[in-house]
């Protein structure tokens, strides 16, 4: 979508595929929107283009009303490019810069805060400050339309310095006060914390919700996950270890979940998250949205890998299948490794009990060091990941973690594929020894996710 008319044909036509790929805003109005936007199309002269939502609001235009342009799925760009700008919009979304600063942000990177910022601003439209700031701000509007939280205590764990901070950016975002932004939304009623904050996880285009909870329902460890309901309304729901204290989430299956048929408006699961701490909100869902790939471009995977005749044929029987991520990719580095069942000890040997136990959710996965003592294959690599040796956050280089895992004892070629597939998000893996043609790139991971699946679908087991 370089050509910007080509944009805005797409604006004319109102292609929710493009919701999250680019943003538009129309200088008469001062507003800016999705693609999919159902507002009376401005003229084209009116309008202009920005890579990301913050783009536009540091243009001083403010988020409209109609089609909450801040609440689109995330750019599938950021998954697919491994380059410093891939890795700093991937951990800006992770909420880095909220705790770390933007020092923080360049070290993880190993750039300068000032070559990190030149970057930024070149390639996307905005720096590590504005692009937190308008994360900030969509952290807010959450809190406030679907919890009773107090204002000012909204503020601070939306990650603002400041109450007055926090005033003017939902002014400048939303064109209204706090109090209005939750006054428009009190007549859907609204959630205490302990009661768990009520989240809609938009994704574009068809969504294959069953295969994915088949793969979680398969892979779920007692203690801090569980997948309960019949197939096709499962819940799938487990623990989760954040920054500022712990979560229990909740997702619902629903295949199809919000999406309309014969669309390209995408849709949504509904989920329910309990917090410990407020601040873990933006951290908590960008790690569920990993976990359920919802960033995920369904249009030009499926383009891509249905060019293929050995494809085409699983590609159409399920359209917009998702690759699993994992919410805690160093959890999932251990898991890969031992499997299930030793998974499910080490949770019972090493794992923190929750105050609350909630059914079968009892503990949190173990953190790294936990079992840094043991000998072995496991003691290697849970001293290494103690010491940070290979990374594993958002922002870590894919070849140097995956050179770092191949370096400890115990850790084979396939196992480290998975790791890179489901913990660094990488779409383009293709297991080792196999010759997966280079047409397939860069989704090589998804073709061997439908490859699996029709392995499955004939009884194989894998």
């Amino acid at each position: 979508m370089e050509d910007e008319n080509t944009r805005y044909e797409a604006v004319r036509s109102r292609d929710g595929r493009f919701d999250g790929e680019f943003f538009f805003a129309v200088g008469t109005t001062g507003i800016y929107c999705r693609p999919s936007c159902p507002a009376v199309t401005p003229k084209r002269e009116n309008v202009r283009f920005y890579a990301t939502a913050a783009a536009a609001q540091g243009a001083g235009f403010r988020a409209c009303r109609r089609c909450r342009p801040d609440a689109v799925p995330g750019s599938a760009e950021w998954n697919v490019r491994a380059d410093a700008v891939g890795r700093a919009m991937r951990l800006i979304g992770d909420g880095v810069v909220d705790r770390e600063g933007v020092a923080g942000l360049a070290l993880r990177l190993g750039y300068s805060a000032r070559q990190v910022q030149r970057q930024l601003t070149a390639e996307v439209g905005a720096g590590p400050v504005a692009l937190a700031r308008a994360q900030r701000a969509h952290t807010a509007r959450v809190l406030l339309q679907t919890t009773s939280l107090p204002v000012t205590e909204i503020a601070f764990a939306a990650g603002f310095a400041s109450v007055r901070q926090f005033n003017d950016t939902i002014r400048a975002v939303y064109a209204d006060t706090p109090t209005g932004l939750r006054a428009a939304a009190h007549r859907r009623g609204s959630a205490t914390l302990a009661a768990g904050i009520p989240l809609r996880l938009a994704h574009r285009g068809p969504y294959q919700a069953t295969a994915l909870f088949d793969v979680l329902a398969a892979e779920a460890v007692t203690g801090i996950e569980e997948v309960g309901g019949d197939r096709g309304r499962r819940t799938y729901r487990r623990t989760l270890r954040l920054p500022y204290g712990t979560g229990i989430v909740a997702v619902d299956e629903r295949p199809g979940g919000g999406q309309r048929p014969h669309s390209h408006s995408g849709g949504w699961l509904d989920a329910r998250l309990r917090l410990t701490d407020p601040r873990d909100l933006t951290t908590a869902v960008q790690r569920l949205r990993r976990l359920f790939d919802l960033d995920a471009d369904p249009y030009a995977v499926d383009e891509r890998l249905a060019a293929d005749p050995r494809l085409a044929p699983l590609v159409a029987a399920r359209p917009g299948l998702r690759v699993p991520g994992t919410a805690d990719p160093e959890e999932f580095a251990v898991r890969a490794l031992v499997g299930r069942e030793e998974a499910g000890r080490l949770v019972r040997a090493y794992g923190k009990a929750l105050d609350a136990p909630e059914g079968t959710l009892t503990h949190l996965f173990p953190e790294p060091a936990a079992p840094a003592g043991t000998t072995g294959p496991l003691g290697a690599l849970a001293t290494a990941l103690a010491d940070g040796t290979p990374r594993l956050d958002v922002g870590a280089d894919r070849d140097d973690t995956q050179a770092a895992l191949l370096g400890l004892p115990g850790m084979d070629a396939r196992t480290v594929a998975v790791i890179r597939t489901r913990a660094l998000g990488d779409p383009d893996v293709a297991p080792p020894g196999e010759e997966f043609p280079d047409t397939w790139r860069p989704w090589r991971s998804y073709a061997l996710q439908h490859l699996s699946q029709h392995l499955l679908d004939q009884g194989v087991p894998l």
